[in-house]
């Protein structure tokens, strides 16, 4: 098959040769000859230190109000994603954007949609747990309370075996959900079984069109999520090119300032940069058909909906609020200049986006809420 070999091409051009900081009696489960993600030298990986961090992730004493834990809005089912368009925090207070799947993240090169200084989760989980503006788990001036409700026999428990003592302050409480959130490896759906395992009978003769569709420079799909990530935002062991993955879809141009809602101008809030107006960071697209509504601020609700978005090259609103043409905005990326599709590729492009779908992911027990499976009585 030329396009599959033409996938592994690619990705083998996208590698190099520096090694990882090595992470003691840890298995990663990747296919043969997959690069391991970057692992910081100061929190190097354990099966006890995800054991830790995965009970940490589902457990709602972490919010001040005992009302979320970081699985509220980071759910199994929708490839620990959610399924509103916008986040509500511990205190009920709306975000302005979708929450972000957590899926291979530990291959991510930056986080957050539209941060390019955030490059590691130790950083990143910082914000939900100490943010302010807006209230997420409310940990701020809630620290002692908080870490009290850990002092029990369970978490001291997981916490020596992790750590070598029962000590448990929030340094190592970020470093282990940090750590569980890079053990949450995707690579198992039907696609990379035909592409890393060359098992032809994965995909169907309508699911290989749809993938050559993708991987066409009719729809240019690929160039915001290429790589074995499906996005340009990856970096691993072997990578030696440095992308910059933010882009300005078109999704809105408002006649203001600028051209963006005011409540969120994208990259430009970090930059400051007037160019970076509207960029926001090229999510990955495994397990996309589960992590609906879509687009920063889940404006889209269905996947037919974001590729009539990009045929058009951008979205025109007709009135209200956000009233303008997205397709005229001047900082709208060179790869969104619109397409033609017809009803049958555009079922076919779906039929694709299906088969990154990965199944044993989102039903693995070994990431789910442990303490369902602890409270499930022993047969």
């Amino acid at each position: 098959m030329p396009m599959r070999y033409s996938l592994l091409i690619i990705f083998i051009v996208l590698t190099g040769c520096e090694k990882p900081p090595k992470n003691a009696h840890y298995q990663w489960h990747l296919p043969a000859e997959f690069p391991k993600p970057i692992v910081p030298f100061d929190n190097p990986m354990s099966n006890e230190k995800v054991a830790l961090g995965r009970h940490l992730f589902y457990d709602k004493n972490l919010s001040a109000n005992r009302s979320q834990s970081c699985a509220s809005c980071h759910q199994q089912a929708y490839g620990f994603g959610e399924n509103i368009k916008q986040s509500i925090g511990s205190t009920g207070q709306t975000h302005r954007r979708n929450a972000q799947a957590l899926i291979n993240v530990g291959y991510n090169k930056t986080f957050t949609w539209a941060h390019d200084k955030l490059t590691s989760l130790e950083a990143q989980i910082l914000i939900p747990l100490f943010g302010e503006q807006p209230i997420e788990m409310g940990v701020t001036g809630n620290e002692t309370a908080i870490l009290n409700r850990f002092k029990t026999a369970q978490y001291q428990a997981l916490t020596q075996q992790a750590y070598g003592d029962s000590r448990l302050d929030f340094d190592r409480i970020v470093k282990a959900l940090a750590s569980f959130s890079r053990s949450l490896i995707s690579l198992n759906s039907p696609f990379d079984r035909y592409a890393y395992h060359m098992q032809d009978g994965q995909l169907t003769k309508k699911q290989l069109r749809g993938m050559s569709l993708f991987f066409s420079e009719q729809l240019e799909c690929h160039h915001c999520h290429g790589g074995f990530n499906f996005t340009q935002s990856t970096t691993h062991e072997r990578q030696q090119l440095d992308l910059r993955a933010f882009h300005n879809t078109g999704l809105y141009n408002v006649a203001q300032k600028y051209s963006f809602p005011i409540e969120d101008t994208g990259l430009y809030e970090i930059t400051g940069k007037p160019q970076d107006v509207g960029r926001f960071r090229a999510p990955t697209l495994r397990n996309i058909e589960l992590t609906a509504p879509y687009m920063h601020d889940g404006s889209i609700a269905t996947l037919a909906e974001v590729i009539d978005f990009y045929a058009a090259g951008g979205r025109n609103i007709s009135g209200g609020k956000h009233q303008g043409d997205g397709t005229k905005n001047p900082l709208k990326s060179q790869f969104v200049k619109g397409f033609t599709i017809s009803k049958v590729q555009k079922e076919e492009l779906l039929d694709f986006l299906s088969t990154l779908t990965d199944e044993d992911f989102i039903n693995n027990p070994a990431i789910a809420d442990p303490f369902i499976q602890e409270q499930s009585p022993k047969h």
